[in-house]
C-alpha cells in the first residue's frame, strides 16, 4: 500500500468518525430535550442532565483513540 492510499485511508476513517459523532451529538441533543422536559426536582432527571452535557463536552475536544475508547464505552452504557 503506498503512502498516498494510506493517506486516503486516514481522511475517510476521519470523514466517518466526523459524521458518527454528528450522528452521536445529535441522539445525546435530542435526550438532552427530553430529559428536559422531566420535573426540574427529579433527581434523575438532574443527573441525566449533568452526564449527558459531560458528554457533549467530552465530545467537543480532541480526543486520542484510547479517549475516544472510553467515549464509546459511556455511550453504550447511557442507552440512548
Amino acid at each position: 500500500m503506498s503512502l498516498s492510499n494510506e493517506m486516503d485511508i486516514d481522511k475517510n476513517s476521519e470523514v466517518d468518525k466526523t459524521s458518527c459523532d454528528g450522528t452521536k451529538k445529535a441522539a445525546v441533543q435530542a435526550e438532552l430535550n427530553r430529559v428536559n422536559k422531566l420535573p426540574t426536582n427529579s433527581s434523575y432527571a438532574s443527573h441525566r442532565i449533568r452526564v449527558l452535557n459531560k458528554v457533549l463536552q467530552l465530545m467537543s475536544i480532541k480526543r486520542t483513540s484510547s479517549q475516544d475508547e472510553e467515549l464509546e464505552l459511556l455511550f453504550a452504557g447511557l442507552s440512548l
